[in-house]
Formats: C-alpha cells, structure tokens, sequence
C-alpha cells in the first residue's frame, strides 16, 4: 500500500502552491483563447513548471499550442493532460481553466516525490478540445507513446470518478448552386439554401429510427446574402454523436444519405469536409476510478455512485481517444454554479469564482494522491507497464 509519507506529500504541495494555482486559474479565465489560439493560455500553463525544472518541449506534435513538460526519470511514465481553449463568445463555460491549473498542481505536486516512486511526470498541454481534437492529434503524433497512463479532470456539476462521454464526429457540408434574380429568372437558379432544407427535412424524419444515445444537432452557418438572389452557396455544419465508435460510423452513413438528398433534389453539387478527427468515447480504466472515487470522499465531496455514472449525461471529448489507447481517467469535480451547467454563461462566473478555485486544488490533490496509489501498488504498476510494452510490441 502507499506510504502516507508521499501521500501527504504531494497534498502539502497543492496546499502550499495553492495561490499560485489559483492565480494561474483566473488568468487562463481572464483572457480566453479558441481552438488553436491558445498562446497565451499555453505560455502561463508552462510557466509554473518552467520555473520547477520540468523540461517543456513546446510545439508538441506539430501543434503550435501543444507542449508536453516533463519531470524526473523513472520508468513509470505518468501523463497529466491540461486544457486551456476556451468557447466563442461565452469563454470558460466549460471551465478548462480548472483543468489547466490542476493539471499544473498535480505535475508540480507529483515532482516532489518523483524520485521517491519511481515516476516521469509528464505535464501535456493539449489545445483544441473544443474543437479541433487536439488530444487525438497528439495521439497520432507520438506524444503519448511512452505513457503509461494518463489522468485528467474536468468541472461540472457534480462529481463523477468514472465519468463516460459520448463519440463525436462533426462535418461541414457546403452545397453549390447557381445565383439568380428571385423574381425575373428564378427558373434559371440552382437554390443552395434549397438543399439544406431538402437535407434538414431529411435529417427531422431520420430523427424517429435513431438508436438509443445516437445523437445529431447542427447549424446552417451560410445560407445566402441577398433576398432577392437564388443562393448559389449554403453550408450546414453538424455534429453526430453516439455512445460508442461503432454506432457512430452507422450514424454517419444515414446522415450522409440525408445530406445527398439535399443535393439530389435541388441539382446542387455537394461537398462533405470532416474538420477535426472523431472523439472515440471516454474508457475509464475502472481501478483507477475506484481510486479516484476514494480520493473525492476523502476530500468531503458525494461522487455519484458507480450504478448511476452510466446513465448520466454526457458531451463528448478528445480523452476519449487517449483511454481507448491506454489507461486513463477523466474525473469530473463538481462546481456550484446556481443549477447552470457546462457551456452556459453563469458556468463562466462560477468557473473563475470561489467554488472553480476549489475545484483547481481538491482536483489537483485528488489526481496526484491517485498517481502515488498507482506508482506504489505493485500490481497495477506492473499492470500498466506492462500495457505500454505490449503497445510498443504492436
């Protein structure tokens, strides 16, 4: 069992660091950046950790907002991943400054025993999860192929150790017509506008014979300029949803049929472009979340119990991607923001406010008291190493 020497340990470190964390939390919420912009979320991210001695490799994958910051040299490989992109026009809805600044507590808090267990911490900056994939970019670039397991957190509005996500792939559909006067030669025009409808229409009916946990919801982001022009160009933007891969490829195939459709009836040419790889479903590795789930107890929070985590619902995430992969949980702390939930306004307030601060240091103690349990338990130590070796032998 592990010591209550390194327990208490990296606790005291969070404690200690605590303003510092907090600090870094409201200064991500202060200034939100969107997918792929995240500069200066990404440069105060590094920057605790920069001065801790970690060695911070910006630019990771090839992503101009990604950086993976490591720590110490042992075998066991421990991967913390931050997020720090925010939403348009409502910022931290979604609170990734939580998850930033505990990410960065947890790395700086497992450094202090990092030579004791046996660990490299490696501290992942991962842009874009909002929109982007970042993490599944990473992914398929190597970033993560030496880690044995990666741990996260995310805030909303109760606590779940083992918390589930939904499959997400998104598609911009963009039909091309021919323009027109409306009134002195309408016959001569080719409606692109036209086709979105014939596509949504399609789409409403498609809506009664979904299987259970499918999902699909979209927006017409182009739809014409003038009233009294045909519109030669409209383009849809919509995202389908599914509770795992597998499902969400046959999803996939009936909204393509309904998108078609759209361009068949009208005689509109039509192009599908995918922006951003598909999220696979969140794969809590179940020893790991049981210990999360004491680490949340501990601490005085009511995690949800196991028999109902399931059912609870959830958006979707590019850790999903990583846990398919390799070991990794996605624990969700709760923050008190008045019956709101994630990606609305008053979320943003709470997730800069007294209860996100609280968040950023239970979650930062929470995740590094569960990499000590795991660095010290021999049998899941030896568990995921030996995971990683069978990864590296494919």
């Amino acid at each position: 069992m592990p010591t209550n020497t390194a327990l208490d340990c990296v606790e005291d470190a969070v404690r200690r660091r605590g303003g510092d964390l907090v600090e870094l939390s409201h200064a991500i919420h202060a200034e939100p950046e969107l997918a792929f912009a995240e500069h200066l979320s990404c440069a105060k991210t590094q920057a605790l950790v920069a001065e801790r001695g970690f060695e911070v490799t910006g630019g990771a994958g090839g992503l101009d907002t990604a950086f993976r910051a490591d720590f110490g040299s042992g075998p066991l490989v421990v991967g913390i991943c931050a997020e720090y992109d925010a939403l348009p026009e409502i910022g931290h809805a979604c609170g990734h400054n939580i998850i930033a600044a505990s990410a960065v507590g947890t790395a700086l808090a497992l450094a202090e025993v990092a030579d004791e267990l046996g660990l490299t911490v490696a501290l992942v900056g991962t842009p874009a999860e909002e929109a982007g994939g970042g993490k599944a970019l990473l992914l398929q670039a190597g970033t993560f192929d030496d880690v044995a397991a990666a741990v996260m957190l995310h805030p909303g509005p109760a606590d779940i150790a083992a918390a589930r996500s939904l499959a997400l792939s998104e598609v911009v559909v963009d039909y091309s017509g021919k323009e027109s006067h409306a009134a002195v030669a309408p016959h001569l025009g080719i409606n692109a506008a036209d086709a979105i409808t014939v596509a949504q229409v399609a789409i409403g009916v498609l809506r009664q014979q979904l299987a259970p946990g499918q999902l699909v919801h979209g927006i017409v982001t182009s739809g014409g300029q003038a009233v009294n022009v045909i519109p030669g160009r409209a383009t849809l933007q919509y995202a389908m949803r599914a509770h795992e891969i597998d499902s969400l490829r046959e999803l996939e195939g009936r909204m393509y049929a309904c998108f078609a459709a759209g361009a068949l009836a009208t005689g509109c040419q039509y192009e599908i472009d995918t922006p951003s790889p598909a999220y696979a479903e969140l794969r809590p590795d179940r020893w790991l979340a049981d210990i999360c789930r004491e680490e949340m107890r501990r601490l005085g929070r009511e995690p949800v119990a196991p028999a109902f985590e399931a059912a609870l619902p959830m958006g979707s995430t590019d850790m999903g991607n990583v846990t398919q992969v390799l070991p990794g949980i996605h624990p969700i702390i709760g923050v008190e923001a008045g019956g709101a939930t994630v990606h609305q306004r008053a979320f943003t307030a709470a997730a800069g406010g007294p209860s996100g601060d609280r968040a950023v240091l239970d979650g930062a103690v929470m995740l590094a008291r569960t990499v000590v349990h795991l660095a010290q338990d021999r049998a899941e130590r030896d568990r995921v190493m030996a995971e990683l070796e069978r990864r590296g032998a494919r």
